[in-house]
């Protein structure tokens, strides 16, 4: 399966009763599993979940903590790009030259660095107090 159809497929289960629109997200690691998460809203709003961050957590579940790639997908009209607090989210575990693919369920799609998603990102080597 590929990490498109991942990112398709658990796009489905998204619990959204709030705002109706689904988000899938799949990443890949270095030992070939892929990992997926959907977000899941709130009453609450600030309490739910994005996809990006239940794929991230399954990954760390699974006792993995790099991802190679990732894919997120959306019902848009143009690609949904993950919302600053997962771009860091996904800046901790991944290298800045892993691709980003965000594509909409019957539309465009665009691929991007994570770099390119977050400039200048909060990094490990900031909390060095050499």
């Amino acid at each position: 399966m590929s990490l498109l159809d991942a990112a398709r497929a658990v796009r489905e289960n998204a619990y959204v009763p709030y705002s109706r629109f689904k988000v899938g997200a799949a990443l890949r690691t270095p030992s070939g599993m892929v990992h997926v998460g959907c977000n899941v809203e709130n009453v609450a709003y600030p309490e739910g979940t994005c996809a990006e961050a239940g794929a991230i957590a399954a990954m760390v579940a699974a006792g993995e903590t790099e991802i190679i790639e990732v894919c997120v997908i959306a019902d848009s009209p143009t690609p949904v790009t993950p919302c600053g607090g997962c771009r860091q989210k996904l800046a901790e575990f991944a290298r800045g030259d892993v691709t980003v693919r965000m594509a909409t369920v019957d539309g465009p799609e665009v691929t991007v660095t994570v770099a390119e998603l977050l400039p200048g990102a909060f990094a490990r080597d900031h909390m060095d107090r050499a």
